[in-house]
């Protein structure tokens, strides 16, 4: 039972997420991919306007291929910044509610 009122006493002592963070933190996602698909659209302009084996064309093919990839994984970022705070709303009812 100590270890239990331990762990409450760590909990309760920092902030954590809760349901209604889930809005800033979906409009912060939104925000994400539209600036990486914007800065994709101008590297691919920029690309297209390069002389095609040249260090600019290379280098500007080698950023747009890294935001390529990184834009894959925006699902699974949003994936468990929202499977985060369903654990942290269950655990919260399931350890600190008032009985």
């Amino acid at each position: 039972m100590k270890l239990l009122q331990k762990i409450k006493q760590k909990v309760k002592n920092k902030d954590g997420f809760n349901i209604g963070d889930m809005l800033p933190l979906g409009m912060t996602i939104v925000t994400v991919g539209i600036a990486l698909s914007l800065g994709l659209t101008v590297l691919s302009d920029f690309k297209d306007s390069q002389t095609v084996d040249s260090n600019a064309y290379n280098g500007t093919a080698n950023a747009e291929e890294g935001l390529t990839k990184f834009t894959n994984y925006l699902p699974t970022i949003s994936l468990v910044v929202v499977v985060s705070i369903i654990i942290g709303i269950i655990v919260n009812y399931m350890f600190f509610r008032n009985r």
